[in-house]
This record gives C-alpha cells, structure tokens and sequence, in this order.
C-alpha cells in the first residue's frame, strides 16, 4: 500500500481548527487570461459592401481613362463624361448580366481597351421640381429643404411622398439625371 501523506498546508489547518467544510468552500471563479478580441478583434469590423456588381468588359472607343454613368429602367445609359453615345454599351452590358437597371456604374480602364467596371442599384422617380439637387429633411414636424445648395421655403410633395414611405423622420436626397427622371435617396433619421 502507498502511504499518502497529507500535506502541509492542510495538516496546519486541520490543527489549528482552519479547515472549512467542503460545502462552505467558496473558490472564485477562474480569471480568464487570455485576450478578449472575440471575432472582430481578429478579423476586425467588416466595411459595408460598396457595389452590388462588378465585372470587366472590351469597350473600343472610349477615351479616358474613367466613365460614370447611369442604366436606366428602359436601359437609357446617363453618361457623365464626354464620350461617344455608344461607346459604354459593352461596359452596361457586363453589369446588366449581373443586376438589372437602374443602377449608378463607375468603370476604370485597366489595359488598352479592357476596363473594370462595378455598379450599385439606385432608385430613380419621376419629379417635376425645380433645380439639380435637392436635400428634404423632416423630424418633429420640422423640415428643411436646399435646392442646389440654397435654403428654400415651401414643399414639394412628391418629394415628401417618397420620405414618408420609410418613416416619419427622413431625409430625401435626389439629383436630376436628366429632364424629369431623378436618382433619389429616402432614409430614416
């Protein structure tokens, strides 16, 4: 038989009438040492998705080296630089097998008549109202609106209309694409 002897620590205790019952024991809980990152701190925050479609097309005859440019809803393209009428069409088309229109697209030439193209949905309304850009904000029955950057007084219901539709405190943010037809942006505050 192995003779176990009792150690030190306890036999002192036990004489000095210091042991506590096992019941009335009350260890603290184990300290965790370790770095407390969790997923993020390894991985971080991931950024918020920027396009909802990329690609990369042949397109012969476009001259710079940059295009932006909106699809519309009857596949109209909105081109913001100069550049030939037809020219954008192969770079809607490398978008458009991914995401139907309307959409905003930036596309960059990588290699002599190749370019990266990538694009985000939009929404696109039906506006007759004055200016080029225009910003509503509405909260607590107070409303702000700028018109090409000037304060301007008075409302604009169909603009008011596409506000309500996310809340009773919004921001509407639209610019003018072309004539009557806008990209608009609502958001809740």
């Amino acid at each position: 038989m192995i003779f176990r002897r009792e150690p030190i620590h306890r036999k002192l205790a036990r004489e000095g009438r210091l042991e506590i019952a096992p019941q009335q024991r009350s260890e603290p809980d184990p300290v965790e040492t370790g770095p407390r990152w969790g997923t993020t701190g390894i991985h971080g925050v991931p950024r918020p998705r920027r396009w909802d479609a990329v690609g990369s097309a042949e397109a012969p005859g476009l001259e710079g080296e940059e295009l932006h440019f909106v699809g519309l809803p009857n596949g109209d393209l909105v081109v913001d630089e100069d550049e030939p009428e037809e020219a954008p069409a192969p770079l809607a088309q490398a978008i458009e097998e991914a995401i139907d229109p309307p959409y905003r697209a930036e596309a960059v030439r990588r290699d002599g008549d190749i370019w990266a193209v990538a694009a985000s949905r939009i929404q696109v309304a039906e506006l007759e109202v004055p200016g080029d850009e225009l910003e509503l904000a509405v909260s607590g029955g107070e409303r702000a609106l700028t018109v090409d950057g000037e304060r301007v007084f008075g409302s604009l219901p169909e603009v008011e209309r596409l506000g309500e539709r996310v809340g009773e405190s919004y921001v509407v943010r639209a610019r003018r694409l072309r004539d009557r037809l806008w990209e608009v942006e609502a958001s809740p505050l």
